[in-house]
C-alpha cells in the first residue's frame, strides 16, 4: 500500500460542489411589546422566496 500525503486526504472538500447559503432573520413583535427573532437558512437562490412568505 502507497504512502498517502496528509494533504491528499483532507483536501476532500475541495472536489465538493459547493452551496452558496443565506442566513435570514425576522423580527416579530408580539402582543406584550416584546420582540422574537426568527432565523432561517435557506438556498441563496430561494432567499427573495423566504423574503415574501414571512
Amino acid at each position: 500500500m502507497a504512502k498517502v500525503s496528509k494533504n491528499q486526504r483532507t483536501d476532500r472538500i475541495k472536489n465538493r460542489q459547493q452551496v452558496k447559503m443565506a442566513k435570514i432573520v425576522v423580527a416579530e413583535k408580539k402582543p406584550n411589546g416584546q420582540y422574537r427573532f426568527r432565523e432561517r437558512i435557506v438556498p441563496l437562490e430561494a432567499v427573495n422566496q423566504a423574503v415574501q412568505a414571512g
